[in-house]
């Protein structure tokens, strides 16, 4: 993804091809454009063919937005581990009856873990059993509940260790000695001002030394749900206890333990993605080297991961690690596709190639025999195994580094180089990717990244026609239709996700790709998911939308979603005959040969009806039902929402006049899919 540290507006907007228009700005454009003139689709049944990889479509994903934290990943609470800020227990709160004595501070005193230093520590120097003194956690912007949901708790916890017997319950001094503390802890989901209690439980009484707790919560069946919820413990009794790796975890996708939520991963499932590429862009970087993604650092058990700073100004827990994105990977039935670490950081700290970069040549060589080695013969294959996974990983793609043209020190060549002569000496049939054009080497796939307007999409749907093919395969990384610059988005009304019109601009460059599938080997959107609460989104527009207990798809996932599903395996021969320069017909024509199915996308941003004719030759033979499937809506400006998520999309239906010629009228503003039976 690209930062904000790195976009100076006048250069970078060339760069990316992006106008100034918003996306109604833009619709209004098209509306004073001439009516587009009838189109004459041809197409070659025959010959030549391209074939696709299957590994064409697939998802990429990074921490922004959160959405791993706070997103994907299925922890509900926010600052477990107390280290999202060095003094404040930042998305907890301390409620003290009129009556009680009480404070609470994030310290250093009471390590968990040399990896969790932090801790809460929690005092009570005076209290009434029948008012307790609570500690609360607001979530992500609130704690989803609902209805029959069993919810684990897990838990540390332990009691002080001092007591005096001149200890009179009236002193305010936290540093006075406390009797001690040898109490269970009451733990609830509760609304946020604490009138209803969902579900609760008790821990065993604390002791002197850290204790794991875990416990169940499961509501009942009249809850009705909402997310404007707290997690609380609760203690009616003196003395001072300390909290460490706080979590709750709702259930999660197939049920896997530290998993992922379910809804979001039921959308992603239903893109039918090949491959996922991760830990994501600027995520792998970091801000600064000490920052970057450290895969090291993010396995092993949670008691054991530091987290790390992102580069989006909050914190990563790295709950989310290596191990559980190769798990969404298995879950989704899709193949990783592995960045590493390639010593750029994104405020311009960069390690020339040699002596200084070996460590992160050996660092990328290890995590590459963690997930693909013997458990029984290589070190870090064995300690994939400790941590669960015996069996190797398949890998096949690694990608050295992310959107290394913005390293100033123009290092990236030399860096590449290193990398990719290690790696290829061990690992000879992994296809490695570039993230720009290197002359040290031949890479096996170039990262390109286009966010662009849906002008310039719709204009550049023959972008890779005439590109030389003796050259190495181009990976489309991250690509997306924005109107406006994304970087703006934090401050802006627009909406989170894709109006109709980007979604246009985004189908248009699909043809453009599936046109290409000899060139393009993959291709992925991004950014994937935006938290829709205040202050959680930092980039416009995204793919999927939600907040803490609901979710929904935008226009452009749709539009991914009837290409995905109308592929099949081969790219025919198309052209559009006496074109109209003035209103471009972006289209793509595939075929499933196993099943005898033809696919043609035709993309009309236009604001007219626009008529096209198919004509795919006399020696075809059609059937005359075929399956029509259409992306529309009166407004281009319509987008989907939290509150109304179907405005924008896609219709079914079945015609009766398809032939090997025939004609059909495209509505305004629209993506259409035909499906021909045909031989």
């Amino acid at each position: 993804m690209i930062t904000p540290i790195n976009l100076k507006a006048a250069a970078i907007l060339g760069l990316l091809g992006i106008s100034s228009l918003s996306a109604q700005e833009a619709t209004n454009a098209g509306a004073k454009a001439s009516e587009p003139q009838p189109a004459k689709l041809l197409i070659d049944t025959k010959d030549p063919v391209r074939t696709f990889n299957r590994m064409f479509a697939g998802l990429m994903t990074e921490e922004i937005n959160h959405s791993y934290d706070g997103g994907l990943y299925g922890e509900l609470i926010r600052n477990r581990s107390f280290r999202d800020h060095e003094t404040n227990a930042e998305a907890w709160t301390l409620t003290v009856p009129s009556n009680a004595v009480a404070s609470m501070a994030v310290t250093d005193r009471f390590p968990l873990t040399d990896k969790l230093p932090k801790s809460l520590d929690v005092v009570i120097s005076k209290v009434d059993s029948n008012q307790p003194v609570t500690v609360s956690n607001e979530g992500f912007w609130g704690i989803p509940v609902r209805p029959a949901t069993t919810y684990q708790v897990t838990l540390y916890a332990k009691g002080n260790n001092t007591w005096s017997a001149s200890w009179n319950g009236k002193s305010k001094d936290t540093n006075a000695q406390l009797p001690l503390f040898r109490y269970p802890l009451t733990v609830s989901l509760e609304s946020g001002d604490h009138s209803k209690v969902f579900a609760s439980a008790k821990t065993p009484p604390l002791t002197g030394e850290w204790q794991k707790m875990e416990l169940t919560l499961r509501t009942g069946h009249d809850v009705i749900p909402s997310k404007e919820n707290r997690f609380t413990i609760s203690v009616a009794a003196p003395g001072a206890f300390r909290l460490s790796l706080v979590s709750l975890f709702p259930p999660t996708y197939r049920n896997r333990p530290n998993g992922n939520r379910t809804d979001l991963m039921e959308k992603l499932a239903g893109l039918h993605p090949a491959f996922l590429r991760f830990p994501g862009g600027n995520f792998v970087e970091g801000d600064n080297l000490s920052d970057r993604y450290d895969w090291k650092q993010t396995r092993g058990p949670l008691e054991f991961r530091p987290g790390h700073n992102g580069c989006w100004k909050y914190r990563s827990s790295d709950g989310l690690g290596l191990l559980e994105f190769m798990g969404w990977c298995e879950d989704l039935g899709m193949e990783p596709v592995l960045a590493v670490f390639a010593g750029y950081s994104l405020k311009q700290q960069s390690v020339s190639a040699g002596p200084l970069l070996e460590p992160y040549v050996q660092d990328a060589l290890d995590e590459i025999e963690y997930l693909t080695g013997d458990a029984k013969t290589t070190h870090w294959g064995a300690l994939r195994a400790k941590d669960g996974h015996p069996e190797p990983f398949r890998l096949k793609y690694v990608e050295i580094g992310n959107e290394d043209q913005f390293d100033k020190s123009n290092s990236y060549d030399g860096r590449y180089a290193q990398f990719h002569d290690a790696i290829r000496a061990k690992y000879p049939d992994l296809r490695l990717i570039a993230t720009m054009p290197v002359k040290s080497c031949k890479p096996d796939l170039i990262d390109d990244h286009f966010y662009k307007t849906t002008d310039w999409f719709v204009k550049e749907f023959n972008h890779y026609d005439k590109l030389d093919r003796s050259g190495p395969k181009i990976f489309v990384g991250e690509w997306a239709t924005m109107e406006k610059p994304a970087w703006k988005a934090g401050g802006d009304k627009r909406p989170n996700t894709p109006t109709l019109h980007e979604a246009l601009g985004d189908a248009a460059w699909m043809c453009a790709m599936e046109r290409n599938a000899d060139l393009i080997e993959m291709q992925c959107y991004a950014p994937l998911l935006s938290n829709e609460n205040p202050g959680g989104t930092q980039w416009k527009p995204n793919l999927i939308g939600f907040d803490a207990i609901s979710s929904y798809v935008s226009p452009s996932w749709h539009a991914q979603e009837m290409f995905n599903t109308h592929r099949g395996d081969e790219v025919l021969t198309a052209s559009v005959e006496k074109e109209d320069p003035a209103n471009p017909l972006p289209y793509s024509v595939t075929r499933d040969r196993a099943k005898g199915l033809i696919h043609i996308k035709l993309v009309n941003v236009s604001s007219y009806p626009r008529e096209v004719t198919l004509d795919l030759g006399k020696e075809t033979e059609v059937a005359s039902k075929a399956d029509v499937v259409t992306l529309t809506y009166e407004d281009p400006s319509a987008v989907n929402s939290l509150q109304k998520p179907d405005v924008v999309k896609p219709v079914a239906k079945t015609i009766g006049h398809a032939s090997r010629k025939f004609s059909l009228t495209l509505q305004p503003s629209s993506l259409t899919v035909i499906t021909l039976n045909a031989k």
